[in-house]
């Protein structure tokens, strides 16, 4: 698909249609969407930003490329003035104090935020059915679960509701709905943009991360959010990324892929098919095709899960009622914080909790927490060695299709498996895109440390060639 932001760019420029105009049409499909996308809309404040974009265009003044370009936000960012709820019970009428990084990037670059959307609570799950707000409908099928944790992000923009969206992904969690909804989503390399302001799940693996409906898109969002931030010591400066560069392929030589993940008994046989098929589709464009080794999926899930449940259980120690959220008063202090907790967090929450502190606790830590440490190193070591053979790594983002609402909560376990493709990436911290091509949900396109230009220009090299 074409740049909507540039397409939209042009016909406010042109005064082919008003600022006010599109945000107004942005709004109202929000609220009458059936989808549960919607944590909140930001009507004041999206269309006084309006306002002041068609001023500028009717004074004569020339907008920047995202100034009225209206965009959405997981409900997991805060905004200065806006309530920001993690689509939980425990934080649903907190109102933000600042405004993140990477939010402020976009506010600066004159787009417009439109909705804070839902999402699994606090970034815990895969489908995007853990929320106060309703579980988010598939944008393809709504019978099927929007994928998660970024699930009302993806499915804002496969819907038009948005012209771009900003989701976070920790293990997955842009990659996955992306995937399940036909769009784009791009995890960075971490630490390529601020994750001041987004509230921890994981603080190793959290990144922000876009979602459009094209590569172009995704490009110039990245550079926007992208850069050095003094409030965000895991922050890095990086080059932004040019248009014309991401169009010259040419450098791409040589791909790989995990045959273990493509053997194994938990793929999706359609999903399977389609891949290979995609793979000889490469093969015939003259680029060598490798077939790597790599961890098991069941190493790697319980690896990721370890390491982030230990942390998501550090991170919420905090909510407590004292200082965040809805208190509930009981007998005593004590009680108070066992009863807020209990009575706000959600139960995928709460195991995710219990979960950290038992591999945090002594007797366990040595076996499991420092375990899954080492194994995290040695994940990123044979990421490392498979880059100087290969210039990408192409996989599944999914081993299986969206399941039916309602399926996910009965069995976690299963939820978790869904994530056995996108978690390793996540703890070699290395930039991952999402493109809506190839298998039923989707390809995920990966390339070593800092180098997410590479990621961009394979995937408009997947274009012309699938």
């Amino acid at each position: 698909m074409e740049s909507q932001i540039h397409k939209i760019h042009q016909q406010l420029a042109n005064k082919e249609m008003s600022c006010v105009a599109l945000v107004t049409e942005k709004l109202n499909a929000l609220k009458a969407n059936t989808h549960n996308t919607v944590n909140s809309t930001l009507d004041d404040l999206a269309l006084d930003l309006a306002t002041k974009v068609d001023a500028k265009i009717a004074n004569g003044e020339s907008i920047g490329l995202l100034e009225g370009i209206p965009f959405g936000i997981k409900d997991v960012y805060m905004l200065q003035g806006t309530t920001t709820t993690a689509s939980s019970d425990l934080l649903k009428n907190y109102k933000s104090a600042y405004t993140a990084t990477a939010i402020q990037k976009l506010l600066d670059a004159g787009a417009i935020p439109v909705v804070k959307e839902n999402c699994d609570s606090f970034g815990h799950g895969s489908s995007s059915e853990n929320t106060i707000f309703g579980s988010v409908k598939n944008a393809i099928n709504p019978n099927l679960v929007g994928g998660g944790s970024s699930g009302g992000s993806a499915v804002n923009v496969a819907k038009d509701y948005t012209v771009f969206s900003i989701g976070g992904d920790t293990g997955g969690s842009v990659r996955q709905p992306a995937g399940y909804n036909h769009v784009y989503g791009l995890k960075p390399t971490y630490g390529r943009i601020s994750r001041y302001g987004l509230m921890a799940y994981a603080s190793s693996t959290d990144c922000v991360g876009p979602i459009a409906k094209s590569v172009e898109d995704i490009r110039i969002v990245l550079n926007v959010m992208s850069g050095k931030d003094i409030k965000d010591q895991t922050s890095y400066a990086s080059a932004e990324i040019n248009a014309e560069n991401i169009k010259d392929t040419s450098e791409i030589k040589s791909v790989g892929y995990f045959k273990n993940f493509i053997d194994s008994d938990a793929i999706d046989p359609k999903i399977k098919s389609d891949f290979l098929s995609t793979i000889e589709k490469i093969k015939v464009k003259g680029i060598e095709v490798k077939e790597l080794d790599f961890f098991q999926s069941d190493i790697l899930v319980s690896t990721y899960y370890t390491l982030a449940m230990a942390e998501t259980a550090s991170n919420l120690s905090r909510l407590d009622g004292s200082n965040y959220g809805n208190r509930i008063e009981d007998k005593n202090l004590k009680e108070s914080y066992a009863i807020t907790r209990s009575e706000n967090f959600s139960e995928e929450t709460k195991r995710r909790i219990v979960g950290g502190n038992q591999v945090l606790s002594q007797g366990f830590s040595d076996e499991i927490y420092l375990k899954s440490l080492a194994l995290r190193d040695a994940i990123s070591e044979n990421f490392e060695d498979d880059f100087k053979d290969v210039d990408i790594i192409l996989s599944p983002v999914t081993p299986s299709t969206p399941p039916e609402i309602g399926n996910s909560l009965k069995d976690p376990h299963a939820m978790y498996l869904s994530d056995a493709y996108t978690v390793g990436f996540s703890l070699g911290q290395l930039p991952t895109l999402t493109v809506p091509q190839g298998t039923e949900t989707g390809l995920q396109i990966t390339a070593a440390k800092t180098n997410d230009e590479l990621v961009l220009k394979f995937a408009n090299f997947l274009k012309d060639t699938i």
